[in-house]
């Protein structure tokens, strides 16, 4: 048995020797994963013999070998139409009518008929059915509450009535309006849908067009399932979705559209974020970057830079990160140039793209540390690439667009950086590392001076940075830090628009002792306390003073544990801030 196991051993060995000698800066195996304008994806291999070659280190050999063995199924994603319209709700036909409702909405008189016009026509309608039914299932608008009837009487197959909440609502309310209405088709295999809400009548034109956008939204994201790794799936069969009572005209379906367009990137985000690592690659994730500029060549050019284009550039901080990866870094950067008109403002988007974080030879281990998930570790690169499929189809005037990720992966092999390792960034500042698991920050440095020498007045960078950042926040929160309060401002009232969540943070000066090092400029760790706010610390010291910047944490909201896929979160929120900073 000794003598079996050794003579195993040895074989393994040469084995994974002769692997690696394949492995040299110009890949001899090669994956490209595409995302095509439907999301479906296809997978594409070159694979040279191999030659007799000087050994070299085997790190990852048996990983990249088998990098083929999983691809994703070619989904073909049925396109939803939608129109704003003005009819008869009573008469119109198809399979769901489904009605906003709040809770004044829903209240009766003393013969327990609706006070609300619009349910009071449709209960009327219905022989008070309607008004039965939602008092034996104890329907009451209040938000979060649904039901979905089947009731004789009107032109629709079923009646829904969506809950929202006590007051006038927000976007939120509206977008859950519309991923209620998308469970609903569903759940009752419907092509074909009309939204309306109880109480339109007092809604401003501004509003309407909101909440349309908003239910649009809600709608396409509720229906959307990534089912590419699975071997089964159902195909939607919702098809159209009429909006009614919030108007008509071009204004209307101008935003309709926006709405398809935003949703497009977000979808586009999550995709990305959910593909695990041994699929989404540093490699791959150029490769998807260069898809986007070649789909909207118009507007979008690509520039994707190797090794050695990095070490030209001194970028010695990042590629610190990268150096135990068997899967080479790339330096992604998209610029948006409008089709006309002069540029009046340029700005500057910063994605983390770890594709996966190990955390190094600080590796993640212990209840908690989520190492299992670590591909959401690029979920601001998702965001900054989402936001560019989304601007290049909205093509707004008057501002250029700079998206930047510095992809790689942190991965442990004899080649990696050590803890205690003095590292240079690329504006020359000293680097010492006392926490290999604090990657994220180190691969930003060099991607923030990058920006900052594109001349850009403004950069907003994202990156599911800390786990401080989830403890202070929660998981449905970002933190932002930021000098600016101009800035803040801006993005603040855009992510209030798109209805995510974000909360400023303080940068609070003093704690930057915690970040001073005995033998480099600084550390990339302090203590435990503060650690959200010491990372963005980190950061600024690689922003030039003159550029407007802002970081957000993004670690909590990026990923839904009841869903256990990617939220999208943050596409929405810079593409409605672009648009904020166009003419």
């Amino acid at each position: 048995m000794a003598a079996l196991s050794l003579r195993s051993s040895v074989l393994a060995t040469n084995i994974a020797v002769t692997a690696a000698s394949t492995s040299t800066s110009t890949s001899t195996s090669s994956i490209f994963l595409k995302f095509r304008s439907t999301s479906a994806w296809a997978i594409s291999f070159s694979v040279s013999p191999l030659c007799c070659r000087r050994p070299r280190r085997m790190a990852h050999s048996i990983a990249r070998a088998t990098l083929g063995l999983t691809h994703p199924n070619q989904i073909e994603r049925p396109k939803i139409s939608f129109a704003a319209k003005e009819v008869d709700l009573v008469e119109w036909k198809g399979d769901i009518l489904a009605v906003g409702v709040t809770e004044k909405d829903m209240v009766r008189d003393e013969s327990s008929k609706f006070q609300n016009l619009i349910l009071q026509k449709l209960d009327s309608k219905l022989g008070g059915l309607l008004s039965e039914a939602s008092s034996e299932e104890d329907f009451s608008g209040k938000s979060g509450q649904s039901t979905v009837l089947r009731l004789p009487g009107l032109g629709s197959k079923r009646i829904g009535l969506v809950g929202l909440g006590s007051a006038v609502s927000s976007t939120t309310a509206y977008r859950t309006l519309g991923e209620t209405i998308a469970a609903a088709a569903k759940s009752a295999q419907a092509s074909s849908i009309a939204v309306t809400l109880a109480s339109a009548e007092g809604l401003s034109l501004e509003s309407k067009l909101s909440t349309a956008s908003a239910i649009a939204t809600g709608t396409v994201l509720g229906i959307f399932e990534d089912n590419r790794f699975k071997s089964e799936s159902k195909t939607p069969t919702l098809k159209s979705v009429e909006i009614l009572g919030l108007g008509t005209g071009p204004e209307i379906e101008k935003k309709l559209k926006y709405a398809e367009d935003v949703c497009s990137g977000v979808i586009f985000g999550k995709e990305l974020v959910n593909a695990p690592a041994n699929v989404l690659t540093p490699g791959v994730l150029a490769e998807e970057a260069k898809n986007i500029a070649s789909l909207y060549s118009d507007v979008l050019t690509a520039t994707i830079l190797d090794v050695e284009q990095c070490k030209e550039l001194k970028m010695g901080s990042y590629l610190g990160v990268a150096a135990a990866s068997a899967n080479p870094p790339h330096f992604i950067h998209l610029c948006y140039k409008p089709t006309s008109g002069s540029v009046k403002t340029k700005l500057a988007l910063v994605g983390k793209g770890l594709t996966f974080d190990s955390g190094g030879y600080n590796i993640k281990t212990g209840p908690g540390c989520s190492i299992e998930i670590m591909k959401i570790d690029m979920g601001g690169a998702a965001a900054v690439l989402g936001a560019a499929k989304a601007i290049a189809q909205i093509k707004p005037a008057g501002v250029e667009v700079h998206f930047i990720v510095a992809a790689c992966e942190n991965m442990i092999s004899g080649t990696g950086m050590r803890p205690g390792d003095v590292i240079t960034a690329s504006n020359g500042k000293t680097i010492e590392v006392n926490n290999t698991d604090a990657e994220g920050r180190l691969t930003l440095a060099d991607a923030l001076v990058y920006a900052c020498k594109q001349g850009v007045e403004k950069v907003v960078d994202l990156a599911t940075l800390t786990g401080a950042c989830i403890v202070a926040l929660g998981p449905s929160v970002a933190g932002v830090f930021t000098p600016s309060d101009d800035l803040a401002k801006e993005v603040l009232e855009a992510a209030d628009v798109s209805g995510e969540k974000l909360w400023r943070m303080p940068i609070e000066e003093s704690y930057w002792e915690t970040m001073k090092s005995g033998v480099a400029d600084m550390v990339n760790t302090g203590g435990r306390q503060g650690g959200a706010i010491t990372a963005a610390l980190f950061l600024k010291q690689f922003v030039d003073e003159k550029v407007q910047w802002m970081h957000i944490d993004m670690a909590g909201p990026v990923w839904s544990d009841k869903k256990k896929s990617a939220t999208g979160f943050g596409i929405t929120t810079l593409v409605e801030w672009v648009q904020k900073n166009s003419s």
